[in-house]
């Protein structure tokens, strides 16, 4: 259950003449990601340093011969939800990703996002998956503009040869759904193209010959941030590829959330169509990779 935030409105009027001072108010309310309640109500949850800042904020505004209280508020749990979902910076998080995957591999523009990144830390008040998204793919770029430094991830993942796993059998659970059948296409498409596919009851089944994916213990799996989608494609050296990568960020959005991606809907209600549709899981994978074909080949044309 989540704990109940206590919170803080700061409610202000400035007279109108007065502009460097509504000029200087507005600059710090965005600096301290204030949410706007309405006209003058300023919102943030109340911690030391935030209340300490709205004190201030308050005491410019009247000796600037305006009026300003600064409010402490409790809310219930759905007021709470609801303010909360006012400092979700998810989209944000997601557009710092595009403007990475289309960044110029320089240090000018690994300042700036490192900068860009900075700011919205600052202001995260609640963070979750989708910073830690961003702090990934940003250290992700880092390492490509210095490919000798480790990389800043949770779990380390090894980089492999593709050709040492050709012909391999490889085991995930059955009944496949977005994580499991992309990875299986990553297999065939770009690992192992003479992958052959064993769909088991439970993970428990998997032989010791074969390489499991998606599941706890598998040889491939969930790693820190990342989904097996994205553990397969950086232990392959598969991540740089601008489509996948974009795929990846669609399959991260449908198996556990985090930054939202405008096309995921659309791709899992495909997706799951499919899945009604399809005999067993042989056909399922056949019919998704085509999907999978297709998104690839579009952001090819658009990276």
């Amino acid at each position: 259950m989540i704990e109940l935030v206590e919170w803080l409105a700061l409610v202000t009027s400035l007279p109108a003449r007065n502009k460097a001072a509504r000029m200087r108010l507005w600059r710090s309310l965005k600096v301290l990601g204030c949410a706007t309640l309405r006209d003058g109500v300023y919102l943030l949850p109340a911690k030391e340093t935030t209340d300490a800042a709205m004190q201030a904020l308050a005491e410019d505004v009247r000796s600037a011969e305006g009026s300003a209280e600064v409010l402490h508020i409790a809310a219930n749990g759905a007021q709470d939800a609801s303010f909360r979902q006012m400092f979700d910076h998810s989209a944000d998080y997601g557009t710092l990703i595009e403007t990475l995957r289309r960044a110029r591999l320089d240090e000018k523009s690994l300042r700036r996002l490192q900068r860009d990144f900075a700011a919205l830390v600052s202001t995260d008040y609640f963070p979750a998956a989708a910073q830690e998204q961003a702090r990934i793919a940003l250290s992700e770029f880092a390492a490509r503009l210095s490919p000798d430094e480790p990389r800043a991830t949770h779990s380390t993942i090894r980089r492999l040869v593709s050709a040492d796993f050709s012909g391999r059998t490889w085991a995930t659970r059955k009944h496949l759904w977005v994580d499991r059948m992309a990875s299986a296409w990553l297999i065939r498409r770009f690992i192992d193209a003479h992958a052959s596919f064993l769909w088991l009851d439970q993970p428990a089944d998997c032989p010791a010959n074969a390489l499991g994916f998606d599941f706890d213990g598998a040889t491939f799996s969930h790693a820190g941030e990342r989904v097996t989608f994205e553990v397969l494609a950086a232990s392959f050296g598969l991540d740089a590829n601008p489509a996948i990568s974009r795929i990846g960020a669609i399959v991260h959005c449908l198996d556990v959330g985090g930054v939202p991606v405008a096309a995921a809907p659309g791709i899992e209600a495909v997706l799951a169509g499919l899945r009604v549709a399809a005999p067993n899981d042989d056909q399922l994978l056949s019919e998704a990779s085509h999907v999978f074909d297709g998104l690839y080949q579009h952001y090819l044309q658009e990276s």
